[in-house]
């Protein structure tokens, strides 16, 4: 458990959080909109939130996005309706800001799967090397990186380190594997993956191609390399949506977390959204640690402000700066994302 985690576990046990009922006859709804006002808090639901969530947030969006759009804000308070890394870059953002997150075990598999003291070892094996890695990672892991990427500026952040200089990707093999073919350089990769898009069955999914004939396959890119070679798209999960909308296709299956669909179907109701099924019978293209988040537990933690992100000085400071080098990047080369 890093110190964060641990002071703020201490925090709730403090105050009885983790033993609070909420009365069923409350409108969650309505309370929560309540405390937002009083409170000077904003709400921000990425994708793969449940659907009543993202009905109830200020914004909805990718993570990096959303935590930007809160730093533009005069807001005192940001309840991130995400998992813990997301909320730490948050915090990494406004760090004057009181970041909350409803439920403290919403963890990511990707970011467990590179633990920052073993990626520390394993950057000390190529001292030559620059670091690369995926937003989706701990705020301990950034202090360890030098560039950022997202999913969608990725190949160009890899295109901006000169040829001769070798790169470490981290964490996602997979989209460490594209980018490898993408960008033609050979990446050092850590072997870290997204349970959620690791799962996904080629088997079944020809089979629904079969079924719908007419319906184009969208993934994500940290899917498997046997899924994006058949992808019709691939992109980011704001570039799946995007493309979704712009699309003069009507069905579409689709190879990410469960979550967005959602908003797809807001968008384009008139379209067929059909998700990527898994290779066993579970639900395990949802993510569970982003399903930890619900009503009751973003009413509790407006309520009591808490859980709380909280972050050491020393890993804001030296952290943002990976972050900050991205977008730096991003704006010269004119991809939308902007340093303030």
């Amino acid at each position: 458990m890093t110190t964060a985690i641990a002071t703020a576990t201490d925090n709730l046990e403090k105050v009885g959080y983790l033993d609070l009922q909420v009365d069923p006859e409350l409108d969650l709804v309505a309370e929560i909109e309540r405390l937002k006002e009083e409170k000077n808090a904003i709400i921000l639901a990425h994708y793969y939130q449940e659907s009543e969530i993202q009905d109830i947030a200020d914004y909805i969006g990718d993570s990096l996005g959303l935590s930007q759009k809160a730093a533009e804000t005069d807001a005192d308070i940001i309840v991130f309706a995400g998992v813990h890394f997301m909320a730490e870059t948050a915090k990494m953002l406004s760090p004057e800001k009181k970041v909350l997150l409803p439920d403290l075990k919403a963890g990511c598999s990707l970011a467990d799967s590179c633990p920052p003291h073993l990626f520390r070892k394993f950057k000390e094996k190529y001292p030559d090397a620059m670091v690369v890695s995926y937003i989706n990672c701990t705020a301990e892991l950034k202090t360890l990186t030098d560039i950022c990427c997202t999913s969608t500026n990725s190949v160009h952040i890899i295109e901006s380190i000169p040829e001769d200089k070798r790169i470490i990707f981290a964490p996602d093999r997979n989209l460490g594997a594209y980018l490898r073919k993408k960008t033609g350089r050979d990446l050092i990769l850590w072997n870290g993956t997204c349970m959620v898009h690791e799962i996904f069955s080629h088997e079944k999914i020809t089979k629904l191609r079969l079924r719908y004939p007419e319906a184009l396959l969208i993934a994500h890119p940290e899917c498997e390399a046997h899924i994006l070679e058949e992808a019709d798209f691939i992109g980011s999960t704001t570039g799946l949506l995007n493309y979704t909308k712009q699309s003069p296709a009507n069905e579409f299956i689709v190879a990410t977390e469960v979550g967005i669909l959602h908003q797809m179907e807001l968008a384009s109701p008139g379209k067929k959204f059909i998700p990527a099924p898994p290779n066993n019978t579970c639900a395990c293209n949802e993510c569970p640690h982003m399903k930890r988040n619900t009503l009751e537990k973003l009413y509790l933690c407006m309520e009591y402000e808490q859980p709380e992100i909280i972050l050491e000085d020393w890993i804001i400071e030296q952290g943002v700066k990976s972050i900050d080098r991205m977008l730096e990047i991003s704006e010269k080369a004119g991809l939308g994302l902007k340093k303030d």
